[in-house]
C-alpha cells in the first residue's frame, strides 16, 4: 500500500510549489495593495489567487499605495516582502514626470515568520537626496558574501539641483542587508550612460549573472537581456533586445524570471499594459545565451487577469500546503 510520504513531492521540506507576490490595477478604485497568489501545483505556469482575490497587505503610510511587490526569504528563515512607495490612482491623475522627479525615495516593508501573519509596513529609507525616486524593488544574493541585495530604479541629479528640475535617467541602485533593517551605502548597479532603466531582475545561472531589463525609451531596448561576470562586473555585454515587442508593441514591462524545476528551461514572464485587463503572459527559452523566447502555449498557462508586476518565491511543501488550506480552503 503506497503511503503519503512515499509519493513524489509530498517530503514537507522537499521544494515544491510558488508564491507569486503581486498587484493590481484599477483606475476606478483603490487596488494599489499587495496580493498573492499560489501556483496550482509544482509548476509556475498556473496561478490560483488566494484569500478570493483580496489584497492581504495594505500600506496606510507613505503615499498609501503599493506597487512592485518583490518576496524573499532572508538568510534567518523569514520572509520580507519590498515595495514601491507610490499611488497612481489617488485622484490626482497621472504625474509621472512629478514622480520622477519627487518621488518617494523609500520602499515599503513586510515581515513574516509563515507567510501568514504579516509585521509592518515600515518605511526604508534606501535612495539618496540626490534621487528622485525608489521604484520596482528585486532582491538577490551575492554569493560572494551571502549579503542580501536590494536594487532598485532611481533617477540621480546632481547635488546643486535640489529641485531635480534638470534632465536625468534612470538607472539601478543598489543596497545591501543581511537583515532587511539596515542596509550599506548605495552602489549602482546598471547605468548604461543615458538610457532610461527600470524594472531590473536577475538570475544566477551557470556561473554567469543574467540581467533582464526595461529601457523606457521610445525608440530603445523595451526588454532586453545582459549576461555578465558577476553582479557588480563592467563585462554585461547585450545578449537580446525588444523580447515580445513583436507580441505586444503598445509595451511591456516588469521582466520576471523563473527556472523549471524539473527541466532546464525558464520562463520569462511580462506585464503588458497597453490594453485592459492588464497583467502577465508567459514565455520560455531552453538556452539563455541564445536570446530566443518562444510564447507558452496558451492551454499550458493560467494566469488570472490583472495579475502585475510581482516576484515568485519557490516553496517547500509544508509552506504550500499552509498557504493552500488557509487561502483556498
Amino acid at each position: 500500500m503506497e503511503h503519503l510520504q512515499d509519493r513524489p513531492g509530498d517530503d514537507p521540506g522537499a521544494q515544491y510549489g510558488w508564491l507569486l507576490a503581486h498587484f493590481r490595477e484599477d483606475p476606478d478604485g483603490h487596488a494599489e495593495k499587495i496580493h498573492f497568489s499560489l501556483s496550482r501545483d509544482d509548476s509556475p505556469l498556473r496561478w490560483d489567487p488566494l484569500w478570493g482575490g483580496e489584497p492581504v497587505l495594505e500600506s496606510r503610510i507613505g503615499t498609501t499605495g503599493v506597487r512592485d511587490p518583490a518576496i524573499v526569504r532572508g538568510g534567518d528563515g523569514r520572509f520580507h516582502v519590498l515595495a514601491t512607495d507610490l499611488r497612481v490612482w489617488d485622484g490626482g491623475g497621472l504625474r509621472w514626470e512629478e514622480w520622477r522627479r519627487h518621488g518617494s525615495r523609500s520602499l515599503v516593508l513586510w515581515d513574516s515568520e509563515d507567510l501568514l501573519t504579516w509585521q509592518g509596513p515600515r518605511l526604508v529609507e534606501v535612495a539618496p537626496p540626490t534621487a528622485g525616486m525608489a521604484w520596482a524593488p528585486e532582491v538577490t544574493t551575492d554569493p560572494a558574501t551571502g549579503e542580501h541585495v536590494v536594487f532598485w530604479s532611481s533617477r540621480l541629479y546632481p547635488e546643486d539641483d535640489v529641485e531635480h528640475a534638470g534632465e536625468s535617467y534612470s538607472r539601478i541602485l543598489a543596497a545591501r542587508t543581511r537583515d532587511f533593517a539596515t542596509f550599506g551605502p548605495v552602489e549602482v548597479m546598471v547605468d548604461t550612460g543615458g538610457r532610461d532603466i527600470i524594472d531590473t531582475a536577475v538570475l544566477h545561472e551557470h556561473g554567469r549573472v543574467y540581467r533582464f531589463s526595461k529601457d523606457e525609451g521610445r525608440d530603445g531596448w523595451g526588454i532586453f537581456l545582459e549576461r555578465g561576470s558577476a553582479l557588480f562586473a563592467d563585462d554585461f555585454e547585450v545578449v537580446t533586445t525588444g523580447i515580445a515587442a513583436d507580441r505586444h508593441p503598445g509595451g511591456v514591462e516588469a521582466p520576471l524570471v523563473v527556472r523549471a524545476r524539473d527541466r532546464e528551461r525558464w520562463y520569462l514572464f511580462l506585464d503588458q499594459y497597453a490594453q485592459w485587463p492588464q497583467g502577465y503572459f508567459a514565455l520560455q527559452c531552453d538556452d539563455l545565451d541564445s536570446g530566443r523566447w518562444e510564447p507558452v502555449p496558451a492551454h499550458e498557462v493560467s494566469i488570472p487577469p490583472s495579475t502585475k508586476h510581482g516576484t515568485v518565491l519557490p516553496l517547500v511543501r509544508r509552506e504550500w500546503d499552509r498557504l493552500r488550506e488557509h487561502g483556498l480552503g
